[in-house]
């Protein structure tokens, strides 16, 4: 199977090339990415805990579900795309907020990502691909965010950071 390359972007999020996915994590260039929180009528986050198998970050939870654009897809089909390839389900989604965020994983790579918060709605339960997750959850965001301050250490990198810093942006009922 062909490697995925990811847009290689400047801090403006203008692409400058495309790049394997691997090697720009080995290299910890900035790449552009998104993450996508889907949320039900009761304003619980949909919460993956991603798959053992995964490269980095396995067995640990995170947002509904994040990936790279490729080129020429926009934010919004990239996560519809990947929405419906791990969870079995295609929502429409709206652009938030996006940020640049950097993160050493223990394994010698790195996630230096130009990330772009993509949110839905959708109150039935997913079709998980057992490949990309483990396990899901629906979680209230005060829950969340007490978890996160409790047990750090189950949570992605990505996933505390836009907790710490962008809570308001992802509280979609607030």
């Amino acid at each position: 199977m062909k490697e995925e390359k990811v847009i290689l972007v400047n801090e403006k999020d203008e692409p400058i090339g495309l790049m394997p996915k691997m090697e720009a994590h080995e290299k910890a260039l900035l790449h552009r990415a998104f993450s996508v929180f889907i949320f039900n009528d009761k304003n619980e986050l949909m919460l993956q805990q991603r798959a053992l198998g995964k490269y980095h970050s396995p067995g640990l939870w995170t947002n509904t579900c994040c990936s790279h654009q490729r080129e020429g897809e926009s934010n919004i089909e990239a996560g519809m795309r990947r929405l419906q390839e791990e969870t079995g389900f295609s929502v429409p989604l709206e652009e938030s907020i996006s940020f640049i965020y950097k993160a050493p994983f223990d394994n010698g790579l790195t996630e230096h990502e130009f990330d772009h918060i993509l949110l839905g709605k959708f109150n039935n339960e997913p079709n998980i691909n057992r490949e990309e997750v483990a396990d899901w959850k629906w979680m209230p965001l005060e829950d969340v965010k007490v978890d996160i301050e409790q047990h750090p250490e189950t949570y992605t990198a990505w996933f505390k950071v836009i907790f710490d810093k962008f809570y308001e942006h992802i509280n979609i009922n607030s």
